[in-house]
């Protein structure tokens, strides 16, 4: 098999990128050549987000995944009202998350997926503490900064 030079080139490069890449996270993130991604949520680290007891952690890049973002949250006895310019789905993996809208109050619990339509206004609450990954589309990070 005769392989060329820029072949070698273009594979270490490829290489090192995704080493430098998986490098730069502070949590576990494994992707594959073919596009699969996994993440060990466990090992994300939340960052203080708006206020005290919200704290949050995107977990793909736009590069990685132009269509959808990702992350993990957390709310310690806090709420956070927002409204929401794409599609999301939570899925709670640990406490309760409360999801109030219009006076009513939606509750899941671990293993439990909550559907949130784009354009709702809503409150995400717990009454003691909650983590739960989200997942949105499409993905506009624009409109959460």
């Amino acid at each position: 098999m005769n392989v060329s030079e820029e072949l070698i080139r273009q594979i270490v490069a490829k290489v090192i990128e995704q080493t430098t890449a998986a490098g730069r996270e502070d949590f576990v993130k494994k992707v594959d050549p073919s596009g699969i991604i996994m993440v060990k949520t466990d090992t994300v680290k939340c960052e203080r987000f708006e206020k005290d007891g919200v704290a949050l952690k995107d977990i793909l890049t736009l590069e990685e995944a132009p269509r959808m973002g990702a992350g993990i949250m957390e709310l310690d006895n806090s709420s956070l009202e927002w409204t929401l310019t794409y599609d999301e789905y939570d899925l709670v993996l640990e406490g309760v998350l409360e999801i109030e809208i219009e006076g009513r109050v939606i509750s899941a619990g671990p293993g439990d997926i909550i559907y949130i339509p784009k354009n709702s206004h809503i409150h995400f609450q717990t009454p003691h503490k909650a983590r739960y990954a989200y997942f949105v589309y499409p993905a506009n990070w624009a409109d959460l900064a």
